[in-house]
Formats: structure tokens, sequence, C-alpha cells
């Protein structure tokens, strides 16, 4: 099947509040440009050099998102065009985006990655650092005026266990909830630079449980462009 029938398939069965990040890394811009010209405007990448190569040739309404683990020292190469970077695992990293993002005079949106499953593999905040991450942004926000958290991003083991992956979904949909209510208590009288709305969480093996948990944002890659 066409990378353009997978995508309109899957964009079919999708509530209207879900958006979808087509997964495209290690895919040729051909690919992606069949996926283009089927509607996507929004594609993850995971190496930012990758992603950089194909900012630079590709049409520029696209919003490219950063989905794979940062390291500090690439931030300057996606900060000039980056519109969402999903996987926000530690202050110094919020700082160093905060930074590029200066330089460059944007503000920069960001997802907080928690960690919700049992593999030591996968990166993440527990929920005391996710705590007091967004209270060093909220007391110090002088110091984070170029970035804005906008949401949070977990992702579930990898395990065929469903009731294990909906576990996990549903605790970090609670954790999500939990800040929602008191963001909004805070955000009326202080900060700009915080503003939760956003759920990432879901893969093309797993991303219709993730929505039945509540995830308004999903990752799918091999559904759309075939296995890698």
């Amino acid at each position: 099947m066409s990378i353009s029938k997978n995508l309109n398939n899957i964009k079919s069965e999708l509530p209207k509040n879900v958006t979808l990040v087509a997964v495209s890394k290690t895919k040729p811009v051909a690919d992606l440009m069949e996926a283009y010209d089927a509607g996507q405007r929004i594609f993850g990448e995971n190496k930012i050099q990758e992603m950089t190569d194909k900012w630079e040739v590709m049409p520029k309404d696209i919003e490219w998102h950063m989905i794979g683990h940062v390291q500090t020292n690439k931030v300057k190469y996606m900060a000039p065009y980056v519109s969402l970077i999903h996987g926000v695992d530690s202050l110094k990293l919020l700082q160093e985006i905060n930074k590029q993002a200066a330089k460059n005079n944007r503000v920069i949106d960001c997802l907080l990655q928690v960690y919700i499953a049992e593999e030591e593999s996968k990166f993440g905040l527990d929920e005391q650092e996710l705590d007091e991450m967004l209270k060093q942004v909220q007391h110090d926000k002088d110091n984070f005026k170029n970035i804005r958290i906008v949401g949070l991003m977990g992702m579930a083991t990898f395990t065929e266990n469903q009731n294990q992956i909906e576990k996990e979904f549903k605790h970090l949909k609670t954790i999500f909830d939990n800040l929602i209510t008191r963001t909004d208590a805070i955000n009326r009288v202080s900060t700009e630079n915080i503003d939760m709305k956003i759920l990432s969480m879901g893969m093309s093996g797993d991303y219709q449980l993730a929505i039945s948990c509540g995830s308004t944002m999903v990752r799918i890659g091999s559904s759309i462009f075939g296995s890698r």
C-alpha cells in the first residue's frame, strides 16, 4: 500500500483532537514528499543532522519535531527551525534550548519527557524531577523566556503486555491532569512559558490504546512509511 493511502487511513480514524506526527527517520526525502503531497505537515526525526538535511531541501511550511534523545551540544543545529522538541529530560538541556532559541530570536516549544516504562533503556524524568523542573522554570522565568513547555511525552515499555502499556499510559495521563490543574492556577498569576496542552504518547504499535488513555499527539512511522 502507498504512503499516501496509509496516511489517509490513519488520519481518517484519528479523533479531531489528536495530532499526527509522521515519524520519518531514516526515510528518504522522496518518501516524505509523498506524505507531504498527501497533506502531512508534521514530521518527526530522531537525529538532528538528518532532520536538518531534510529541512534544508523540503518545503518551509513543515513543522519539524525532534522526537529522539537530544544531546546539548547538538541543539544549536536545530534551533533556527525546530517546532517542537519532545524529549526534554533535564534542566541543563532546557537551559541550552533557551540559550540557542534566544540566539535565533525564537521561542521553542518543548515537551518534558517522563519516565513511565519498566526498562532501563528509556530516558525521562521521574515525578519529583518533573516537579522540580517546573518550579525552577516558574521561579526563574526571566531566564526561560525563549522556551515554552507545552506538555509531556512518555514512552511505554516495549512489551506485548497490553495491560502494562495501558497502566503506564494512564499513569502519565494522571500526572498530566494533575499538572494542568496546578499550572492553570499558577498561570493565572505568573508565567507565560508553561502552557500544558499536549500529551504525546503512542507509536505505530500502541497509538490506539494511547488515544483511549488520553493522548493528544501520536508518533507513527512504520504504519505510514513501512518498516525500516
